[in-house]
């Protein structure tokens, strides 16, 4: 048993190398080879146009947010902003803004003076009629008709008074734009805004509020008196033109925002995937500021709201500006140039041919 099991082993042993030997063996692999580019010959031109790139990238921005054709407008004092010691609304640029300032200063407040000196005077009179001094003997008297008529009709007069104008005032806000306004898609962020134009190419503005001129580093955009109060004023507004209908679309892309400039007598909540809308037209050019008025986050008071409104030709002329174009000129590119005409003298002669027999 022993000797077979040796005569196996030494089998075994010489079979191996002739296995190895006929198994094919891997081939090797390929060499890797690195294409190397050719060196390159700058040109005078080339050099130039290499040398000026780092300039350009490196050239200082605008400090006042001006672009080719278009200036910031300069904010009027008092107009478009909250003014020291004001008690009333702000002076109002919007057809619906005047209407809702009216309707406050020549109907509800006199209805509010006269029924506040009314009751003062009641209460007066009670006071000085009705104590037990003047009055020892007090009347048990515990109903009067015409007071009670009186004092039912009295109140449905003035809310139906007060019903009707509010009514209107609120059919008003609630009027949706015409066909032909201005559309402006108006963005939430935490915590800025942004200003995209759907009817002018597409282009979006980002808004930032600027930082006082301690408060920023060397070299970067800081506010000034020409750019609007603080923590009012921001980087890019959002431009719109003055007398014409605008479309202002409200959304948000994180939490509810709301846009809200008291000059103009326009807030709109931007609550993220709904898209809101409102009519605004805004009677006079100038600056008229706002702040977000939903709480927000952290950074809710930092959220102020510029919008700059400019006669339509300077209108135009920020939208070429931004890279946009205004609708007409997007229809007359897209329109196809009309055929040339052809005359009998520019036509091509036709080719003659000769027939042989």
């Amino acid at each position: 048993m022993n000797m077979l099991k040796k005569i196996l082993i030494v089998l075994a042993v010489m079979t191996v190398p002739s296995l190895a030997m006929a198994q094919t063996a891997n081939p090797a692999p390929a060499p890797v080879t690195k294409e190397i580019a050719a060196p390159v010959v700058a040109t005078p031109a080339a050099a130039g146009a290499v040398a000026a790139a780092p300039a350009e990238a490196t050239a200082p921005k605008s400090m006042d947010g001006s672009l080719p054709g278009y200036t910031p407008m300069k904010p009027t004092e008092g107009i478009g902003m909250p003014k020291p010691k004001e008690i009333d609304f702000q002076e109002q640029f919007s057809d619906n803004g005047q209407y809702a300032k009216w309707i406050n200063n020549a109907i509800l407040l006199p209805i509010i003076t006269i029924i506040s000196l009314f009751v003062l005077g009641l209460l007066l009179w009670v006071i000085v009629r009705f104590n037990r001094r003047a009055n020892p003997v007090p009347s048990k008297t515990t109903h009067n008709t015409f007071i009670e008529i009186v004092w039912t009709l009295v109140p449905v007069l003035i809310l139906l008074g007060i019903a009707y104008p509010s009514l209107d005032l609120l059919a008003k806000q609630f009027k949706p734009a015409p066909a032909d306004a201005v559309t402006v898609k108006v963005t939430g962020y935490q915590w800025y805004w942004g200003y995209s134009y759907p009817d002018h190419g597409g282009f979006e503005v980002v808004s930032n509020m600027l930082k006082d001129k301690g408060d920023v580093a060397t070299g970067e955009r800081f506010r000034t008196d020409n750019d609007g109060p603080k923590q009012l004023a921001v980087d890019n507004r959002m431009v719109v033109p003055a007398g014409v209908p605008l479309r202002i679309q409200t959304t948000a892309a994180d939490v509810i925002h709301a846009f809200a400039v008291p000059s103009l007598w326009f807030k709109l909540d931007a609550v993220p995937g709904r898209l809101n809308e409102k009519s605004l037209t805004i009677t006079k050019p100038g600056v008229y500021f706002g702040q977000c008025s939903e709480l927000c986050g952290a950074r809710h008071g930092f959220m102020p709201i510029a919008v700059e409104a400019l006669p339509p030709e300077k209108f135009a002329a920020w939208v070429k500006a931004q890279g946009g174009q205004m609708p007409g000129e997007a229809a007359a590119a897209a329109a196809p140039a009309p055929a040339a005409a052809t005359t009998p003298s520019s036509a091509a002669p036709a080719a003659a041919v000769t027939v042989t027999k």
